[in-house]
């Protein structure tokens, strides 16, 4: 194939715009919303967050198979179902911020377990094909890495634009602009239109390239295949790269849970920051991930991608130790100090995280591109629904966790000021949670053991046998 063109990249990365927004929207409120404005009880709101969390991650191999094994005339492989997905995530995504605040507790449990679960559902069926048409459109080494990072920028951009939108639409109101709905209706009108534009133009504009990828064999001569899904998952554990990759990636990803999570709990009710300093606070955050992009590629480039990787996990963790020890002292100062001086340690935090968007993707690809090269099979989406169903079954008891322990330090969402041994257990829970899960990322990230020379000299092999030129 020939190499990815600039314009290529750039339709395929906004695809994580409109995307990223609705999925980090989510990400950054669901548990806040559902507690401190719903009113509903830690416990039940991680239930239905760990549920939904679960059923994404049960799909995702499921949409997986589909998308490797049938593909429209029209759009040809991924395309189509990223297509109808971008237009039930919009419509699903307002109706979880309306839930009316007068129906009864069941009545707003169940309204937002069937949102999440029909969000969720749709975006795996986005997410999956799109994950693998990038490894689709993109299977040289240096194209893949530079494709990611377009694809990175577009995710963070959407990363950091729900906190622009609660800056305008959840001014400070004595503080808790934050608890009030009508600013997270307005932002879901807002994003969701941004997600609607954001999939079409990145339909449209890969187009033409995925209808140029070659066609490997994709159905297989297994027997009842589908139904030997979840089985071929644990086979698939037995790669010493896969396995390292998908449940290092999945426990990295916990911390970001935890910080997301139960970081609105912390901000407001242990930092007692009004909803814009919460906004500059998450800013920094995500223009520290931002920034370190070119960083991160750079280093990959130079000592490999797991080698970069570790180096962003440390760093990642020496923020969250700043922070905590910030959290220590925040009673001898004023709520300005602790401000500003947590705006630095927040914006290393985002710094380390912004190669977990990148890297452990790019790594997956190579894997993926080694085994299609060696097998002549492109099982791409399912291997992505794979490395997915693990993350999001960690994510999902990592969510039902943070639920009961909500309840179980006593957080009362009906009251705007918490106890002081509610307002440092939620610091105990975001620091340990997250400063455990990256630790042990760095455990089983070093296990594994893929380089850049073992892609490359089986690239090579591949273009001396096919007599070409051209990039695998």
């Amino acid at each position: 194939m020939k190499k990815l063109q600039s314009k290529t990249k750039l339709a395929y990365g906004i695809g994580n715009l409109g995307y990223g927004t609705i999925s980090q929207t989510m990400s950054n409120f669901i548990m806040f919303f559902g507690t401190s404005v719903l009113g509903i009880s830690g416990t039940l709101v991680g239930v239905a967050v760990a549920i939904s969390a679960f059923w994404d991650g049960l799909s995702d191999p499921l949409v997986g198979y589909v998308s490797d094994r049938f593909k429209s005339k029209i759009f040809g492989r991924r395309l189509g179902y990223m297509l109808v997905a971008t237009f039930f995530m919009a419509i699903f995504n307002i109706l979880i911020w309306s839930i009316p605040q007068s129906l009864s507790t069941p009545f707003k449990f169940i309204w937002l377990l069937v949102c999440l679960l029909t969000i969720e559902t749709f975006s795996t069926f986005f997410s999956t094909p799109y994950v693998a048409l990038g490894i689709d459109i993109a299977p040289d080494y240096n194209d893949q890495s530079s494709l990611q990072g377009y694809k990175t920028i577009f995710f963070i951009i959407g990363m950091v634009l729900p906190t622009i939108l609660m800056f305008i639409f959840m001014p400070a109101k004595n503080g808790a602009g934050q608890l009030v709905q009508t600013g997270y209706i307005n932002i879901s009108y807002i994003t969701s239109a941004l997600c609607i534009i954001c999939g079409v133009a990145c339909v449209l504009g890969t187009l033409k390239r995925i209808k140029e990828v070659p066609e490997f064999e994709t159905r297989g001569k297994e027997k009842n295949a589908f139904f030997k899904i979840f089985y071929n998952f644990f086979k698939t554990l037995k790669n010493k790269n896969f396995s390292p990759l998908i449940f290092g990636y999945s426990v990295a990803l916990i911390a970001a849970s935890f910080l997301t999570s139960v970081g609105m709990h912390l901000f407001t009710f242990s930092f007692h920051f009004s909803s814009t300093q919460i906004c500059f606070l998450m800013t920094a955050l995500f223009c520290g991930a931002i920034f370190s992009q070119p960083f991160w590629i750079y280093l990959s480039k130079r000592i490999d991608k797991k080698p970069a990787l570790n180096v962003a996990l440390v760093v990642l963790l020496i923020g969250i130790g700043i922070v905590g020890f910030i959290f220590g002292f925040r009673t001898f100062v004023s709520v300005s100090v602790v401000f500003w001086l947590i705006m630095p340690a927040i914006f290393i935090c985002g710094f380390g995280t912004g190669a977990l968007y990148n890297l452990p993707i790019s790594m997956f690809a190579d894997v993926v591109t080694l085994e299609k090269i060696k097998s002549n099979t492109n099982k791409t989406a399912t291997y992505s629904g794979y490395m997915t169903f693990a993350y999001s079954v960690a994510n999902s008891l990592a969510l039902f966790i943070i639920g009961i322990l909500l309840d179980f330090i006593k957080f009362k969402p009906s009251e705007p000021v918490q106890s002081m041994k509610v307002q440092n257990a939620l610091g105990v829970i975001v620091i340990l949670g997250c400063a455990i899960s990256i630790a042990l990322a760095i455990f089983i990230f070093n296990k594994y053991k893929l380089t850049r020379t073992d892609i490359l000299k089986l690239q090579l092999k591949e273009k001396e046998k096919n007599g070409s030129n051209e990039i695998i």
